[in-house]
């Protein structure tokens, strides 16, 4: 189970290269829940919103179980505290 919040998927400390490795890597029975804002950071290290969203696709194209939360917010924690015990719920179901 992979619960992440604002992750930071743009080309900080390698974190750009996670999307294609997860392309290029067989599938692990995990279940994943993303959540990300719309107005997140957009830097020359890149755009975090744009980051999740690759994470994203390349979950959805190797099969995994996702549940991605989209909102307006920036880089901080208010949306996904609030979404937690929604996400903790659907990680833990079955």
């Amino acid at each position: 189970r992979v619960l992440s919040h604002i992750g930071s998927f743009a080309n900080i400390r390698g974190g750009h290269i996670f999307p294609d490795l997860v392309r290029q890597s067989t599938p692990r029975n995990i279940r994943v829940c993303l959540q990300a804002g719309t107005n997140d950071l957009n830097t020359t290290w890149g755009n975090w919103y744009l980051g999740n969203k690759q994470m994203e696709s390349s979950l959805c194209v190797q099969g995994y179980s996702l549940r991605f939360v989209e909102g307006k917010g920036c880089h901080q924690g208010k949306h996904g505290g609030a979404d937690f015990p929604v996400a903790m719920r659907w990680l833990w179901k079955d």
